[in-house]
C-alpha cells in the first residue's frame, strides 16, 4: 500500500522505517528541512525503560501544588485560560490513583522493553550510529523521601520485566566516578544495567537515510494544512511548500505529528487528548579535564537527565505547561546549569552550554497513542511524552503490523 505519514521526528521515521521493511510504499512529509528537528533534536539522550514511572502517580497532586508560583520547578503549570490543559488536566487526575498508575507502568514498561529489544536488532542489522553507550541508567536522589518513593516504583516496575534495583550512595559513586564530589548530598539511587543512551537527532537523521535507501521519499519544507476525509474515510492531505500548495494521497495516513497531532486532528471530530509539555536541554562541550558522567544518570527530584553524548554532556528535563510556546526561559536553563554544578562541581566545559526548548506530547497517562483512529485508513502514533525515543522503534514496528493486518508482538489493550 501506499503509506503517508506527517510528520519526520524519531518516532515518524522509525514508523516509515518498518513500515518499509513490510513492503509499503512510504512518503513522510515535514516542514522543517531535515528530519528530526524538532522535538527529537536536542532531547535528553536515553532509551530509559526504567523511566516508566508516569508524571501521573499519587506523589504527583501534592508536588505540583508545592511548586506552584516556583519558576524553575520541575512541574510547572502556568495560570491561563486553556480549555485543552483544563480537560487535560482532570484527566491527569484522573490517572493518579496506585491502581491506575500500576497499569501505566504496566503498559510503558511492556512498549520500552519491547523498542529497547527493537532498537537494538536494528542497531545489529544497519551499524547504525548516534554515539550510543550501553553502560545503564543511574537515578539519583537528594532527599530521602524521594529515595522511599522510587524504591516502591521500582519494585512494580521490576515485576513487569524492568530490573531497576536500589542502589546505596557509595554505590552510586562506584557506578559512576564523577559523582564522588557530590557523595555527601546523596542519599542512596536505583540503577538499570541495560538502558542505554545516545544522540536521538543522530539516529533520527541516519535512520531516514537508511528509509531512503529502501526506497522511502522524504519530502521536507512541507506543512500540512489539512486532512480531508469523505465517507469516514482520509482521500487526502492538504499541503504548502515552497513550490505552492497541493493534496498528497495515499491508501493509509499516519498522524506522528507530535504535539501538533490533536490540532490537526481537531476539525475531524476528534478530541484527543495529548498536551505539549515544554521540556528544556542544555548541551554542555567538555574539555579534555572536565570530571563528567559516562553513565547515563536521572535526578528524579529535579526531573532531570544527564547523557554523555561523545565530547558534550547533554542536560535535559523539566516540564512546562504553558500551551504552543517554545521560547526559552532563562530562568528554567540557569536551573539547568545550576543542578549540574551541584552533582557535578569538577565540570570543566570547553565553551558556553547550547540551550533548546522543544515541545513534548504527553497524554494524562504517560501512555501513547498507536493504531488506527475513527477513520478506517487513519492510524495515529503520538502522545509518547518524555520516552518518544525510548519507545520509537517499538512504536513503529507495532504501527506497522496494525497496517498490515497482523497481530503485534506486544497486548495492545493500552495503545
Amino acid at each position: 500500500m501506499k503509506v503517508l505519514i506527517l510528520g519526520a521526528g524519531v518516532v515518524g521515521v522509525s514508523s516509515a522505517w518498518y513500515l518499509s521493511k513490510a513492503g509499503h510504499e512510504v512518503t513522510v512529509i515535514d516542514r522543517q528541512p531535515d528530519a528530526g528537528l524538532e522535538t527529537s533534536y536536542a532531547n535528553g539522550g536515553q532509551i530509559s525503560v526504567s523511566h516508566a514511572e508516569p508524571w501521573s502517580n499519587p506523589h504527583a497532586p501534592m508536588r505540583a501544588l508545592s511548586w506552584m508560583g516556583r519558576e524553575d520547578a520541575p512541574l510547572l503549570f502556568r495560570l491561563r485560560w486553556d480549555p485543552a490543559l483544563f480537560d487535560w488536566s482532570w484527566r491527569f487526575l484522573r490517572e493518579c490513583p496506585p491502581g491506575r498508575t500500576r497499569d501505566n507502568i504496566r503498559d510503558i514498561v511492556r512498549l520500552a522493553l519491547y523498542s529497547r529489544d527493537e532498537l537494538g536488532l536494528l542497531r545489529e542489522e544497519t551499524g547504525i550510529a548516534y554515539d550510543h553507550l550501553e553502560r545503564g541508567i543511574l537515578h539519583v536522589y537528594t532527599d530521602e523521601k524521594e529515595f522511599e518513593a522510587a524504591i516502591e516504583a521500582s519494585r512494580i516496575m521490576r515485576e513487569f520485566g524492568c530490573e531497576r534495583y536500589p542502589v546505596d550512595a557509595d554505590k552510586c559513586v562506584e557506578i559512576e566516578p564523577a559523582l564522588r564530589a557530590s557523595r555527601p548530598i546523596l542519599v542512596g539511587g536505583d540503577f538499570t544495567a541495560a538502558d542505554e543512551s545516545g544522540d536521538a537527532r543522530k539516529f533520527t537523521q541516519n535512520l531516514a537515510e537508511l528509509c531512503r535507501t529502501r526506497g522511502v521519499a522524504f519530502r521536507h519544507d512541507t506543512t500540512v494544512e489539512r486532512i480531508s476525509v469523505t465517507a469516514g474515510l482520509v482521500d487526502g492531505v492538504a499541503v504548502r511548500s515552497k513550490s505552492g500548495k497541493e493534496t498528497l494521497r495515499a491508501d493509509v495516513y499516519v498522524a506522528a505529528m507530535g504535539s501538533y497531532t490533536p490540532l490537526m486532528l481537531r476539525p475531524l471530530g476528534m478530541r484527543l487528548p495529548v498536551y505539549p509539555a515544554k521540556g528544556y536541554s542544555a548541551t554542555v562541550p567538555l574539555s579534555d579535564k572536565s570530571v563528567a558522567p559516562t553513565v547515563a544518570m536521572t535526578d528524579d527530584g529535579r526531573k532531570l537527565v544527564f547523557s554523555r553524548l561523545g565530547q558534550r554532556l547533554r542536560i535535559a528535563g523539566t516540564a512546562e505547561f504553558n500551551g504552543y510556546n517554545t521560547e526559552l526561559n532563562d530562568v528554567r536553563c540557569k536551573a539547568l546549569m545550576s543542578r549540574t554544578r551541584e552533582l557535578f562541581p569538577e565540570l570543566r566545559p570547553a565553551g558556553e552550554p547550547e540551550f533548546w526548548c522543544g515541545l513534548r506530547p504527553t497524554t494524562p497517562s504517560n501512555v501513547p497513542f498507536i493504531g488506527r483512529a475513527r477513520q478506517a485508513n487513519l492510524y495515529l502514533n503520538t502522545g509518547h511524552g518524555t520516552l518518544g525515543w525510548t519507545m520509537a522503534c517499538g512504536s513503529g514496528k507495532v504501527l506497522a503490523d496494525i497496517v498490515g493486518g497482523k497481530t503485534p508482538e506486544i497486548p495492545l489493550r493500552a495503545f
